[in-house]
């Protein structure tokens, strides 16, 4: 059995089994499973239990101290959130659009990100349960028994990450929690040495990452009835969109659509979010529940990330990304496809598509010269909405005359996919482990549908408030002793 495994504890009539901690996720999160006495599975949870104050201890911060501070969230993501809130305090300063040197090196940055955090996930964190199965045994599901059973596997999901990484690294200063992004622009053009070196290898990620995307796609073919199956709950989609509904991780509006793939809101702008989007509140999560206002709690969940972005845009503007996009619609036979293990699929699709994008943009010669930074009219409040690599991410402040922050808001992608992950791990421990043994397959399983996701629960839990306690005594038996509930 697992080590994250807790004790049962019977409790109100019902059984309580933890999973404490879910692995090979960025973050702390737990799952709580509710059984009766025949073995059914009357609630399933995703809990985050850990909780960062970053919306608080950012306010009284000078508005340029943020995009260094913001992205101590994460270190998978740490750019993604550097670029949210250069973007929202681009409009502070009076700098919306930033000089198309300053645009270029951001986008390049960005992508770089996206590359390098989906080869992080899919290699690194997921493969293993897809290579060598759910009921694998514990100590084969890592890279490192990825590397000694399929080794040019895991050597290729290296180096896309590395790759990655040097972009990165080239545009921002370092690896993780650069500084090259500013309110207003950049601070740096890309190195000629630097250009040279990401042009000599983008040809052969192309390549690796064209074998992603079939190696993935080649597992779905050969159980497509479990994968179409597993954890699958309908819902609608958002995501950002570009010019003509092309997919955008940079900048672009607002779209949504309902489960049956049928646009319900379109073109919003960044600053309008607040006025569609709502969040739910719950006591056993720290994380909030976002949801489309028009529809309500209930039927106005969304899921947002590579599942979303693939099947939310009308193109894909590259090619060899657009030829993939089709032949994943193709398969869903034009209805949306909601299985969680076909993040994947559409997780390495959008890697290609990134890597065709940086080979673009190399050949810019706006990344070697040209202004980096503007400024004009000074304004009290920005938004900048970005698509991270999990899904959308919305960062919004308000500053002060005095150039300190007095509001914060973040909307993280992990928060937005909140509901999703919850309605797959009550479909998938109901599927494994209703009226069956508690197996470490079964409760393997549970946290592959978390993992599909690609969570990170750092960014998730980011308000500081009074903390929600739960104190259980628990006796050498098992039984529950006493229970103490702050809520």
């Amino acid at each position: 059995m697992s080590e994250h495994l807790q004790p049962t504890v019977q409790q109100d009539g019902l059984r309580r089994v933890a999973i404490d901690p879910v692995s090979r996720v960025e973050g702390h999160g737990k799952v709580t499973l509710l059984l009766d006495a025949d073995g059914e599975v009357c609630e399933a949870r995703l809990h985050i239990v850990e909780f960062r104050g970053f919306e608080v201890f950012v306010q009284g911060r000078p508005y340029w101290e943020v995009p260094v501070i913001v992205q101590r969230l994460c270190g998978i993501c740490p750019v993604s959130h550097h670029l949210a809130a250069c973007k929202a305090l681009d409009h502070v300063v009076g700098a919306a659009p930033v000089p198309a040197s300053a645009d270029r090196l951001r986008r390049l940055m960005h992508y770089g990100q996206i590359l390098q955090s989906h080869a992080l996930h899919f290699f690194h964190l997921a493969s293993p349960d897809l290579l060598f199965g759910f009921d694998a045994e514990p100590a084969r599901r890592n890279i490192l028994a990825v590397a000694a059973a399929y080794p040019e596997i895991a050597r290729q999901g290296v180096m896309l990450r590395k790759f990655g990484q040097e972009v990165i690294r080239a545009t921002a200063g370092k690896r993780i929690h650069g500084t090259g992004a500013v309110p207003g622009g950049m601070n740096r053009h890309l190195a000629p040495a630097d250009h040279a070196l990401l042009l000599a290898g983008i040809d052969e990620v192309l390549t690796w990452c064209r074998g992603a995307v079939e190696l993935v796609r080649r597992l779905h073919d050969a159980d497509a009835a479990f994968y179409d199956s597993f954890g699958t709950v309908a819902s609608g989609f958002m995501s950002l969109v570009g010019e003509g509904g092309g997919l955008e991780f940079y900048d672009g509006t607002l779209r949504f659509r309902d489960a049956d793939g049928q646009i319900v809101r379109d073109g919003v702008a960044d600053r309008d979010y607040h006025r569609v989007l709502r969040e739910a509140v719950k006591p056993w999560s720290y994380m909030k529940f976002p949801y489309l206002a028009e529809r309500g709690p209930e039927q106005g969940w969304y899921k947002v990330g590579p599942l979303a972005r693939v099947q939310n845009c009308d193109f894909i503007p590259t090619p060899l990304a657009e030829s993939e996009r089709r032949a994943f619609l193709d398969y869903g036979g034009g209805r949306p496809l909601h299985a969680p293990l076909a993040y994947h699929w559409a997780r390495m699709i959008e890697m290609l598509h990134a890597a065709e994008l940086i080979r673009d943009l190399l050949e810019d010669p706006a990344l070697l010269a040209g202004p980096l930074t503007a400024a004009g009219p000074r304004a009290s409040e920005g938004v900048g909405v970005i698509e991270a690599p999990r899904g959308t991410l919305i960062h919004h402040y308000r500053v002060g005359e005095d150039d300190l922050v007095t509001m914060c808001n973040l909307i993280v992608s992990t928060t937005h996919n909140n509901e999703a992950m919850n309605a797959a791990v009550r479909a998938v421990a109901r599927q494994t482990v209703s009226k069956q043994t508690l197996t470490e397959a079964a409760l393997n399983s549970i946290e592959v549908a978390i993992r599909a996701f690609d969570p990170c629960l750092s960014c998730a839990t980011h308000a500081l408030g009074r903390m929600p306690l739960e104190l259980a005594l628990v006796g050498a038996d098992g039984a529950l002793i006493e229970r103490v509930l702050r809520d």
